[in-house]
């Protein structure tokens, strides 16, 4: 099975120059903790979190209505391709400790989002998803 076949497609975005507090009431109406941030041509900017929002601006008494996106998004992005198997998906979520992945295409424009549970729903599979959410869940070990 694909990515394509189990994501979620229409995914809202945001762009790097609207307002984190725009971000903040997309995340709100669509009671998500994340969303993909696009340039004009949908290619995959990087990513705005609530515990940005909070972490990098919030705590920083940034107004939100004047800070932009870009100055608090993640600009290294974990992503997937829409015509990878699920299995390289959930190891690609074991190996860097995340639940959800932005999808692209081949042209590196935004499609989708997979989250562990897309798999466990879509696939059927609750031992693949329940493995992944195992690792993933596991505290890192810190490195010396």
């Amino acid at each position: 099975m694909l990515v394509k076949d189990v994501m979620t497609r229409g995914v809202e975005c945001v762009r790097p120059r609207d307002s984190i507090a725009q971000a903040a009431e997309k995340m709100r109406e669509r009671n998500v903790g994340s969303l993909p941030v696009c340039g004009y041509d949908d290619h995959l900017a990087g990513v705005i979190t609530d515990r940005d929002v909070t972490v990098r601006s919030t705590a920083n008494s940034s107004d939100p209505a004047e800070t932009l996106v870009a100055t608090v998004m993640t600009p290294d992005v974990i992503y997937c391709f829409e015509d990878q198997d699920v299995g390289a998906a959930v190891k690609l979520m074991k190996e860097k400790q995340v639940r959800r992945l932005v999808v692209l295409n081949r042209d590196k424009r935004l499609v989708g989002i997979v989250s562990l549970g897309d798999l466990a729903v879509k696939t059927g599979d609750g031992e693949l998803s329940g493995e992944a959410l195992e690792q993933i869940s596991e505290p890192a070990v810190p490195s010396r």
